[in-house]
């Protein structure tokens, strides 16, 4: 009959050092392969019964794998902030200040005063990025016992490391939080002008809008703008002698054309074509909605465009490539 494996009431529903358990006799590393532990990185291990969430790993990065005033950033902040989500086993953010040593996380040799966007680890250290970057005080907060990079230093790392649209759909929801506003990110990257980073910031402030209500509605209104198209309004309401008419997803209101995104939300197909058809009803004759599925927006958004350019030249458009 196969043994079972030792699970010490000192670590059961604990995350701890491989070697700190061992250290004190409570486990061998045979133990430590067996199926009661699950490795998190190298060297630190959790009970397997545990339930592995993101910010779990973030704590475990910020107590052990790096140097003091590091904190996490970029994507692995803005999870921690409300922002999107990051599966258990993505990679995580760790920003550590510049002249840090690299430490137990293997990180890059200090000294540089910006980092570049850092590649994922292997092995053991599978799901960690490590960046090394100059930070002042008010970069880094304490959320939750998690040192984290501050709304604007994270949405400056994003605007650094993503292309436009992934970093602007980051800070679309940061400001729909009301975390930070426009005014402070500008603010944030004219202060550091000449650095790198600080036009890329600019130019995502510019094109965010708190009103967007998901990260797709984020990528459809961006790239939308990007490729010529003047900039929409978002969460339009159509109100008719005051009487509540419909919200529009994002609207140009003075030629009365309107993008509806309509993504895999709709659990029942039918529901889905009845708000569909009720939107139109209501709306009439006097404006074109165009809608955007999924599909569309990964694979044909090119034409999406032009049909999006030719109702609004139906309607008046005139001087937009």
């Amino acid at each position: 009959m196969p043994k079972s494996p030792r699970r010490p009431p000192q670590l059961r529903g604990r995350i701890f050092r491989g070697s700190a358990a061992i250290s004190r006799g409570l486990l061998t590393r045979n133990d430590l392969r067996s199926s009661a532990w699950r490795p998190l990185f190298r060297d630190v291990y959790a009970d397997a019964q545990l339930t592995i969430t993101h910010r779990t790993r973030c704590l475990a990065v910020g107590r052990w794998l790096t140097p003091p005033g590091t904190a996490i950033a970029g994507l692995s902040a803005a999870a921690l902030y409300g922002v999107g989500t990051v599966p258990p086993d993505q990679p995580i953010d760790a920003l550590v200040p510049a002249g840090s040593p690299a430490g137990t996380s293997g990180g890059r040799p200090s000294g540089r005063p910006e980092s570049t966007r850092a590649s994922p680890r292997r092995g053991p250290m599978a799901g960690l990025r490590v960046h090394h970057g100059e930070m002042v005080p008010a970069d880094v907060v304490d959320r939750a016992g998690i040192l984290v990079t501050s709304p604007a230093r994270t949405c400056w790392d994003v605007a650094r490391w993503l292309d436009v649209v992934e970093a602007v759909v980051v800070i679309d929801g940061l400001l729909a939080r009301r975390l930070t506003d426009v005014a402070a990110l500008r603010e944030y990257a004219l202060a550091r002008a000449g650095r790198r980073g600080w036009r890329s910031l600019l130019r995502g402030a510019d094109l965010a809008d708190a009103g967007a209500e998901s990260p797709q509605e984020s990528r459809a209104r961006v790239r939308l703008v990007l490729a010529g198209l003047p900039r929409p309004q978002t969460q339009y309401v159509v109100a008719e002698a005051g009487r509540f008419i419909a919200r529009l997803d994002l609207a140009w209101p003075e030629f009365k054309v309107a993008v509806e995104y309509d993504g895999l939300w709709h659990d029942d197909p039918e529901q889905f074509h009845r708000d569909r058809r009720r939107l139109n009803r209501l709306l009439g004759g006097d404006w074109i909605v165009l809608h955007l599925t999924a599909r569309r927006l990964r694979d044909d958004f090119a034409g999406f465009v032009a049909e999006v350019r030719a109702a609004l030249r139906s309607r008046g458009l005139r001087g937009h490539a």
